[in-house]
């Protein structure tokens, strides 16, 4: 090859760089959309790096949940994003431990609908790193797959749309207006107060999101044409909220430990919170027909946690059929939930050793105020795990709903002598 030659070669290899790099968009960094989170610190067009941190208002709860949109991005591309968590704080100004806000694997999305998992990321002291190539011009990144109040909203439509069997309801509106959807699963017009009643509800903690994919696989389950979820909608009613924190979880705050206090706190004789004030009020109803016979509230617990497992009913709030009901009930659970997130053999209680308003936690509210054969129980799904997704969410769920059938194909309310 001559000089000259060489020279056009460097020189059209050079051209070709400056138009590469002027063709790339530059990336645009958004939250402000419903859920959405984020503090940008910083975005590198030229290393195509993007820092952020969670910008949730620690009066509104743990600051930890961050979501938001890039926009700019050449399909293909690799993309590296980091979250700072090293700023943290609760309202009372204390530290919040940075693991909170940091998952192993990350959330992302091409279209807000279908999620997926980033692949692990690096972390270095109070930041995480992860590398994604999305594959269109537009992507979401969130601690963990999003369930916004639209998702909710959709859900219980959808649902009543589909199924006869299904109404959808609004079980209050918030502080701030928003309406709080919600559903009932019972047969058209049926008005028999002999049925059993089951209550599900998700999300008194706006950021644990999962609890919500969870709380999704177990009504698409309840209303399916599974055996068992047939013979379970022929004896029991199904009530489920998707989210109780409506508020929070629509301006991307974390919800727990909110100030005052956090929905989790709530379940008193005077409820701050509009969504638990019309629950209790349902609950109670429920309970004076003698239809209740059970109570799940679902969360995510701390970021160590690597299989779900049930808070149960302390000493204090404790007799002997209430807790062989209790066992009865986690026995056969323990043997549906298995594959890909199993139970937990681990229960530990919400007594007064765990938290000074522990009264006021739903499921002691439950097993105080309603009757001994109800069972009031939190469920904690895992978060930081390779199964944390929607799949595995969901199918956390549906196994959960195999539990229920099964437990109540007795009827807990019939005293011991008259089964």
């Amino acid at each position: 090859m001559t000089r000259l030659n060489s020279f056009i070669l460097m020189w059209v290899l050079s051209m070709f760089l400056i138009v590469s790099e002027a063709s790339a968009e530059d990336l645009v960094v958004s939250s402000d959309f419903p859920g959405g989170s984020a503090e940008v610190i910083q975005v590198d067009q030229k290393q195509r790096t993007i820092l952020i941190r969670p910008a949730g208002d620690p009066q509104f709860g743990w600051p930890c949940w961050w979501y938001f949109q890039v926009t700019g991005v050449t399909p293909g591309e690799e993309l590296t994003v980091t979250v700072d968590a090293s700023q943290l704080k609760q309202a009372n100004g204390q530290k919040l431990s940075a693991s909170w806000a940091l998952p192993e694997q990350a959330a992302f999305s091409t279209d807000q609908r279908r999620w997926t998992q980033t692949r692990p990321g690096k972390k270095q002291g109070e930041n995480c790193k992860w590398k994604v190539k999305p594959d269109a011009k537009v992507v979401w990144f969130a601690w963990g797959p999003p369930f916004v109040p639209a998702d909710a909203e959709q859900l219980v439509k959808s649902l009543s749309q589909k199924h006869a069997n299904v109404t959808e309801f609004e079980l209050c509106k918030t502080r701030t207006g928003r309406r709080v959807p919600a559903l009932v699963v019972s047969p058209v017009g049926e008005k028999d107060n002999s049925r059993m009643a089951v209550w599900v509800q998700a999300r008194q903690h706006a950021w644990e999101s999962g609890g919500s994919w969870v709380g999704r696989g177990f009504v698409e389950w309840a209303v399916s044409d599974h055996p068992q979820a047939v013979a379970l909608r022929e004896k029991a009613d199904i009530y489920y909220i998707p989210i109780m924190d409506i508020d929070n979880a629509a301006t991307g705050n974390g919800g727990k430990n909110q100030v005052p206090h956090d929905h989790n706190r709530d379940w008193s004789e005077h409820p701050r919170w509009n969504a638990v004030q019309a629950a209790m009020k349902s609950l109670k109803q429920l309970d004076q027909q003698n239809r209740l016979v059970m109570f799940m509230d679902l969360h995510n617990p701390g970021p160590n946690s690597k299989q779900p497992y049930f808070y149960i009913a302390p000493p204090e709030l404790n007799t002997e059929r209430r807790k062989a009901l209790q066992d009865a009930f986690i026995a056969v659970c323990r043997e549906e939930m298995r594959e890909p997130l199993k139970l937990d053999r681990s229960t530990p209680s919400t007594g007064p050793k765990y938290d000074k308003r522990w009264k006021e936690i739903s499921s002691n509210w439950v097993r105080s105020a309603t009757r001994e054969h109800v069972i009031g129980i939190t469920l904690e799904t895992c978060w930081n795990t390779p199964h944390s997704n929607t799949n595995g969410y969901m199918t956390v769920g549906q196994q959960l709903g195999l539990g229920i059938a099964r437990y109540l194909q007795q009827d807990p309310r019939q005293s011991p002598k008259q089964k």
